[in-house]
């Protein structure tokens, strides 16, 4: 039997966002009181602050931290700096901070970004250490890398527990669609409909459609977190993923098709792909706590696409 949840004091960082509040709403489900969630707004609390990780880490048993700074390749290009000082420093700081307030558990969230730009498909944790991340990304990558050194090294010395998730690209109902920082499937429903709402009938795509990617959905990333907080307390690094890829090209053609726009697609080669191919191997989380993706993506993107006309589109 694993952890039980209920009489947990459990801060997520992060808890407010795309991630976040799923991750709270999980927890819920799982029987944990809404007093026991403690969500710091990084408004009044900034965790480049030492003083802030001390204070947000007093009194928690588990720590879920998925404060990150993120965005698509473009924002990696132009901040590459402050994308890997904010997510470095917040992750250091407060792991050591866990660990002098004596947190029985921490669980840091990787990325897919910190994989060797060409890792045999599909990635295994094993692979992690074989090569130099995608450039576009790879400061963002490697500072997220750190927790998972840091976390091993806390382990070995103090027997603290930490455990690292490696997440693929997220989305779903909630998502970023701010144009500036948002990731793949975001930023192409709202390059659909305006196109759409614009009456034109093509619209403009980054890259050559012929990249890759595994797209996770949500609710499933949020589900797979809550069972490796309850169930899993190893230092390897675990994939959590859906274990399927889609090139851009054929992903960019089904929302078209999804969102019923019926012009043409031109691709900018000028403009960089990322990695050229990205998808988990994800059988480790599936042995290690049982866990493998439900959701169908086709739903999935329906759902995204609703909620984006619902919520998003004004």
């Amino acid at each position: 039997m694993g952890i039980d949840l209920k009489t947990k004091k459990i801060l997520v960082t992060g808890g407010a966002g795309f991630l976040g509040s799923h991750v709270v709403m999980e927890l819920k489900k799982k029987g944990v009181p809404e007093e026991n969630i403690i969500v710091p707004r990084s408004e009044e609390m900034d965790l480049r602050k030492m003083e802030n990780c001390d204070k947000a880490a007093k009194g928690a048993d588990i720590v879920i931290h998925l404060a990150a700074k993120v965005g698509g390749i473009g924002f990696n290009q132009e901040k590459p700096g402050e994308l890997f000082y904010d997510n470095l420093i917040m992750g250091t700081q407060l792991m050591e901070a866990a660990r002098l307030n004596n947190v029985k558990k921490f669980v840091s969230i990787g990325t897919v970004c910190s994989y060797p730009k060409f890792t045999p498909v599909p990635f295994k944790e094993d692979d992690l250490w074989n090569g130099y991340p995608e450039e576009t990304n790879a400061p963002y990558g490697l500072a997220k890398k750190m927790q998972l050194v840091q976390g091993q090294a806390y382990r070995q010395q103090y027997g603290f527990n930490a455990i690292h998730l490696l997440l693929v690209n997220l989305y779903g109902p909630g998502d970023n669609f701010n144009p500036g920082s948002s990731h793949v499937i975001p930023a192409l429903i709202k390059k659909v409909a305006e196109a759409k709402n614009g009456g034109k009938d093509f619209i403009d795509a980054w890259g050559t459609g012929k990249a890759t990617r595994e797209f996770f959905y949500v609710e499933d990333a949020a589900e797979a977190i809550v069972a490796a907080v309850e169930n899993y307390d190893k230092p390897d690094p675990v994939n959590l993923g859906s274990g399927k890829e889609i090139s851009v090209k054929d992903l960019l053609e089904l929302i078209c098709r999804l969102m019923d726009f019926k012009g043409e697609i031109h691709w900018d080669s000028s403009k960089p792909d990322g990695q050229p191919r990205r998808m988990l191997d994800v059988s480790r989380a599936e042995k290690e706590f049982g866990f493998k993706a439900k959701t169908d993506f086709e739903e999935g993107l329906k759902k995204t696409i609703k909620w984006y006309w619902d919520y998003e589109h004004k």
